[in-house]
This record gives C-alpha cells, sequence and structure tokens, in this order.
C-alpha cells in the first residue's frame, strides 16, 4: 500500500522542484473558479489544507488572515517563499491534514485543493476540516473524483493501484464523501477534463 503519510510526504519533497512545472498551468482555470464561488468577507480566517507551492495565492483576497499548511516541508519553503514575493501575508506550517494542530471553530473557510485524492483517508481529513471550521462555515474543495452515480469499474480500479502510489487516487468520490463527513454540497462545478475535475462548495451539515 503506497498511499501513506510516510510515502506522500516523500514523494511531495522530491517533487516539489518541478511542482510548479506541472501544476501552475494545467490548474490556473480551475483554482480561479473555485476560489471564485467562496462568499468572501473582510477579515475572514482562511485555511489552506495542503497548500503545496502556494499557486492558490494568486486567487484569495489579500483583506483576510491568511493560513496555508502542507505535509512536506519542502512545499512549504517554497509556499513560503511565494507568499513573500507576492507580499502577502501568510502562516505556513509543516502539518498533516488529518490531524490539524489548530482548535475547533476556528476558520471562516477551508481550503482543500487537489488533496481528498490524495491523502490516504479523506474521511479523517474532512472531519478535520469540519473540527476546525465554524459552525457557519465554508468549505471549497476543489479535485479529481469518479462519478458519483456509479463505481469504479474493474480497469479503473487497476490503473488506481499505479495513479494512487505517483500521483492521486482516481477512484474517490465527491458526493459520497462530503456527505458522510458532514457536509451539505452548495455547489458543484465541471472546471476541467469533462467532469472529471469538480469544484465544490459546501457548508457543515
Amino acid at each position: 500500500m503506497f498511499n501513506t503519510t510516510t510515502w506522500n510526504r516523500r514523494r511531495y519533497n522530491l517533487y516539489a522542484p518541478i511542482y510548479d512545472a506541472v501544476a501552475r498551468r494545467a490548474f490556473r482555470r480551475a483554482r480561479r473558479i473555485a476560489l471564485s464561488r467562496v462568499h468572501w468577507q473582510r477579515g475572514m480566517r482562511v485555511l489552506v489544507v495542503g497548500a503545496g507551492t502556494g499557486l492558490d495565492l494568486y486567487f484569495l483576497p489579500r483583506d483576510v488572515e491568511l493560513h496555508a499548511s502542507d505535509l512536506a516541508p519542502a512545499m512549504v519553503r517554497r509556499l513560503a517563499r511565494r507568499a513573500e514575493s507576492l507580499g502577502m501575508d501568510v502562516q505556513t506550517t509543516v502539518m498533516d491534514a488529518e490531524c490539524l494542530e489548530y482548535p475547533d471553530d476556528h476558520f471562516d473557510v477551508v481550503v482543500m485543493h487537489l488533496i481528498l485524492a490524495v491523502m490516504p483517508d479523506p474521511q479523517r481529513g474532512l472531519a478535520e476540516a469540519r473540527r476546525v471550521m465554524k459552525p457557519d462555515g465554508q468549505l471549497c474543495v476543489l479535485d479529481k473524483f469518479q462519478a458519483d452515480d456509479r463505481p469504479s469499474g474493474v480497469g479503473r480500479r487497476a490503473l488506481n493501484a499505479l495513479t494512487s502510489a505517483i500521483a492521486t487516487d482516481i477512484t474517490r468520490q465527491a458526493r459520497p464523501l462530503l456527505e458522510a463527513g458532514g457536509f451539505v454540497i452548495e455547489q458543484d462545478t465541471p472546471v476541467m477534463m469533462g467532469s472529471l475535475v469538480r469544484a465544490l462548495l459546501a457548508r457543515p451539515a
């Protein structure tokens, strides 16, 4: 089983120098659309979980209190440099998304972009997001998902053994995950590759 926290930390430390070359342009429009769905207000406290090298920073408002975490130290170093280059005050931290070191009911918005299909236990990650989110908070999700209305076929599951080890799980379903995690989905928008990549906005149930 390659999809473990230890393996993810190691591989994303290795990916860090080339991550922008792979992901910046490919997901730029999708990130912008996903974050535009959030109902932003001045002074909000915002957490970006699995922030990587900080590619979401370009589309986040400047008048919020921004926290960003990632499992891989190499990613967080690049994230901090990007925040500095953009003149943004961002509290950056190395942290496991499945064990967030923040108090309950702390954030107005939690952003989870391209992480639910990567983490070993996405249900635990969503439970942590819900714990640190205020009762009226917003969850902004962007990721690759299998269709909600049908399970993965044999071929997709077989391919997933490879993709989950080197990149991402391709068998996870957005609606079952979020609803089981205690969220109500308010918006669900296909943004890339047909309906494979979706932007979702949800609130605690």
